[in-house]
């Protein structure tokens, strides 16, 4: 007989088994981990160092900008090119237009877009689809093979030059978008609490208002974040739009910052400039910054159930 007793012991690896996966797949997730935080880092370098330039440049003088280096210190970190912008140049006047035009703007997309978005996702009727690709296929219309026809209605309305048509151009514009994004949001909604209160006897207005906006908060708050800044950084439609006699006094923030570095020429003052592009800027990264998370719980609602 063959003496068995001193052989080393054979323990089955199951460390593979029990995390449910091969070693080999593991180290090949890992890799691709490593390789995707290698290129957000990159993108974020590249998303930020503009920005960064900007605001070191919004400090410096017009010798610093062109002979120094590009993202070196300001010799001195001073605010007075900031209250140049705001005042002098006028920075701070197109900063309320901007912000009165867009609330506006935004008000009536979200009431009338979230509305029509509403019909056409949860009521059957003749001509739904119709309806809902006609609003579709305005994402694939170009602002700016409008310019022409618009500029004559608006004209002929008597709205050229006023806020008013400024405003009901950017409804326009913003509800193909907002009624795609919400219609696919709706249909995500349960039916059994609207089933529930219709047998309550709730009208529709009140279904809508009260049950169906509450719980599609998250989906209104992502498509409103994304109506402000497209409206805020709009340029060819405030310059078709607010033009005739006083057509200064009611530019928008991006027409202000474009008049900046055109009306000086050789002689402008970039510094200021610089300054304008902050704070039209800064902004759009705060509203990000305070509703970050109702925004990413917003796009993925009802991806995973």
């Amino acid at each position: 007989m063959t003496n068995v007793t001193n052989a080393p012991a054979i323990v089955p690896d199951t460390t593979a088994k029990s995390a449910g996966v091969k070693p080999s797949q593991k180290r090949e997730v890992n890799a691709l981990t490593g390789m995707a935080h290698i290129g957000l880092v990159l993108w974020a370098i590249v998303t930020a160092g503009p920005l960064i330039w900007v605001l070191l440049a919004s400090f410096k003088s017009n010798t610093e900008i062109f002979l120094g280096k590009p993202f070196a210190l300001p010799q001195s970190f001073s605010f007075q090119t900031y209250v140049d912008a705001w005042t002098e140049a006028h920075i701070g006047r197109y900063f309320f237009n901007s912000v009165l035009v867009v609330l506006l703007s935004t008000a009536g997309t979200m009431v009338l877009g979230s509305m029509a978005a509403y019909v056409l996702a949860r009521y059957r009727f003749f001509g739904n689809r119709f309806i809902y690709y006609l609003f579709v296929s305005g994402l694939a219309f170009p602002t700016f093979m409008a310019l022409g026809p618009l500029f004559y209605i608006l004209r002929n309305m008597g709205l050229l030059g006023t806020y008013t048509g400024l405003v009901l151009v950017y409804i326009a514009y913003s509800l193909p978008f907002t009624v795609f994004f919400l219609a696919a949001f709706f249909k995500t909604l349960p039916y059994e609490i609207e089933e529930a209160a219709t047998v309550d006897g709730a009208s529709h207005t009140r279904k809508f208002f009260q049950i169906m906006m509450p719980m599609a908060r998250s989906g209104l708050v992502s498509i409103t974040i994304f109506n402000i800044v497209g409206q805020w950084n709009q340029y060819l439609l405030p310059v078709v739009v607010i033009s005739g006699p006083g057509a200064e006094q009611k530019m928008l923030l991006t027409q202000g910052i474009a008049q900046i570095s055109v009306s000086a020429g050789y002689h402008a003052q970039w510094s200021t400039l610089f300054a304008a592009l902050t704070l039209s800027i800064l902004p759009m990264i705060v509203v990000y910054a305070i509703f970050q998370r109702q925004i990413q719980a917003g796009l993925t609602a009802g991806a995973v159930k």
